[in-house]
């Protein structure tokens, strides 16, 4: 045996990430209704295949907002309308459901979308400041980190005008207790 690394095989941490996603999926999918006799009398997509899975990224501070999701005290979120666009992504709607992964891909919650509304950057109140969660969660703080992120992205388009989508979301896996029986 030789202390070499050997890379795998390309392809390979994308299938080991998708089968993190799915074996996920299967475990929460009874969190929403879906149920376990689908594969036998047929689903629809929306049922079998996953749904899309995202990070807050791969730092101590992406993985602290992941564990203020986790114990219930971050239940929002803001994007600019104009990082979306740029990544090609639509608004989030009522009744999404997503599954956010750590920074080393492997999915923690699975979460679905229960409001979503835009509006200027100056507009955002102290409400939606206080269930993101972030900093001290006060309104002040929320505006300073969020402008200083905005104006690294987004440059000369940043201005207090700019269009924030506002989501609000809920913790659907995982939850104390066992999965709710759907068959």
């Amino acid at each position: 045996m030789t202390d070499q690394q050997v890379e795998p095989p390309e392809g390979v941490e994308g299938a080991v990430e998708d089968e993190r996603i799915a074996a996920f999926w299967q475990a929460a999918r009874g969190h929403v209704g879906f149920g376990k006799l689908d594969a036998i009398v047929g689903g629809t997509p929306e049922d079998v295949v996953p749904p899309p899975s995202w990070s807050y990224g791969d730092d101590a501070e992406a993985e602290d907002l992941l564990a203020r999701v986790l114990d219930g005290r971050k239940t929002a979120t803001a994007l600019a309308v104009a990082e979306l666009e740029q990544v090609g992504l639509e608004l989030p709607r009522v009744g999404d459901l997503s599954i956010v992964v750590d920074g080393e891909g492997t999915p923690r919650a699975l979460l679905r979308t229960t409001e979503v509304e835009v509006v200027p950057f100056d507009q955002v109140g102290a409400e939606h400041a206080a269930a993101e969660a972030e900093d001290d969660g006060t309104l002040e703080s929320w505006r300073t980190q969020h402008e200083e992120s905005w104006r690294r992205v987004l440059g000369e388009a940043f201005s207090p005008s700019l269009d924030v989508m506002l989501e609000r979301f809920e913790l659907i896996y995982p939850t104390s207790g066992p999965t709710p029986a759907v068959d």
